[in-house]
């Protein structure tokens, strides 16, 4: 079907025509509810469907076959550090993580900040809070105190997961005093900081507050993938509050992963096995769009990389 028939096709019935793009997921439970209005007059997509974009972004590829695949590649020219990650490795280190957090006592709903450089880690935290139907709120990383302490007052995490550092060329920007300023601001206190220890800057921890990102997970039960409706929550992303507080916008998952796949496939023409370079960060929407839940979900490799390295006088880009 060409651009102008497809425009024309779901122009014409959008819920049949979304129906068969929704067809292309693996549904937990297909929805029969394909658009429906709201008292307020807004519009739902597949309200009564259930799903997890993190079971579609990586049990499903490796129940096709792509296990030993890679899902994502690390390069970091600061550090020096190269990693090629597989489905298979990815999946268990999100189910161990998200496992974690459900031992904290994290459940469905639940709000947890991700507050991170651009390090492997930080994909495994957006999966697991996913996985275990956690509401995800990426801030970015290197955001001054008070910028974060808002999105806390906001958010009304459970959880900070965090680094202890971020890396901008030569320099190591200390992530967790800006933490700690936060949530000293902040009204909100959030039960836990997860910090993931660097190699070029330790974090000191408070014991009452702070947990190791990988002593936490030790003995933890691996997390299977929580059925959420087509309508929950999937993130928060606060718009940057140049024009007042910032907005905090809400994803569902339905429509999200429907069109994302939608898009990655029939925009951008992505294939299984492509290697998929998004130049942004995962503070931003491109960053969660196009750099982690979309190509994994099309079964590409991933390049997890800090855009600099390519444009090193591109501004405003956190450490990684």
């Amino acid at each position: 079907m060409s651009y102008v028939q497809a425009y024309a096709a779901s122009l014409r019935d959008p819920a049949t025509y979304w129906k068969e793009q929704a067809e292309a997921l693996n549904w937990f439970k297909a929805p029969e509810q394909l658009l429906n209005q709201t008292e307020q007059g807004s519009y739902n997509w597949f309200a009564d469907g259930e799903l997890n974009i993190s079971y579609l972004a990586l049990d499903v590829q490796i129940a096709e076959g792509r296990g030993d695949q890679v899902a994502l590649y690390y390069d970091s020219p600061v550090t020096q550090t190269k990693e090629a990650i597989t489905y298979t490795t990815l999946l268990q280190r999100v189910e161990l993580f998200a496992g974690a957090m459900q031992r904290l006592g994290v459940i469905k709903g639940d709000r947890v900040v991700i507050y991170m450089p651009m390090i492997p880690e930080a994909a495994v935290a957006m999966l697991a809070c996913a996985r275990i139907g956690a509401v995800h709120s990426v801030v970015f990383g290197g955001f001054a105190a008070n910028e974060l302490a808002i999105r806390i007052d906001d958010a009304e995490p459970k959880l900070i997961l965090t680094a202890s550092c971020g890396i901008e060329f030569d320099k190591a920007l200390a992530y967790k005093p800006l933490v700690d300023k936060a949530i000293d601001l902040a009204a909100h206190k959030p039960e836990y900081t997860i910090v993931c220890q660097r190699p070029r800057l330790q974090a000191d921890l408070n014991p009452s507050r702070d947990l190791d990102w990988y002593e936490f997970q030790q003995g933890a039960e691996p997390a299977a993938a929580v059925p959420v409706k087509g309508t929950d929550p999937l993130y928060i992303l606060y718009t940057s509050g140049t024009t007042g507080q910032p907005k905090g916008i809400v994803r569902d998952t339905g429509g999200y992963a429907v069109a994302l796949k939608y898009a990655l496939q029939h925009v951008y023409g992505m294939q299984a096995g492509d290697v998929w370079w998004g130049a942004s960060d995962i503070g931003w929407v491109v960053g969660h769009s196009f750099i982690v839940y979309g190509p994994l979900m099309g079964a590409a490799a991933l390049f997890f990389m800090k855009a600099s390295r390519y444009a090193p006088r591109m501004p405003g880009l956190s450490g990684v």
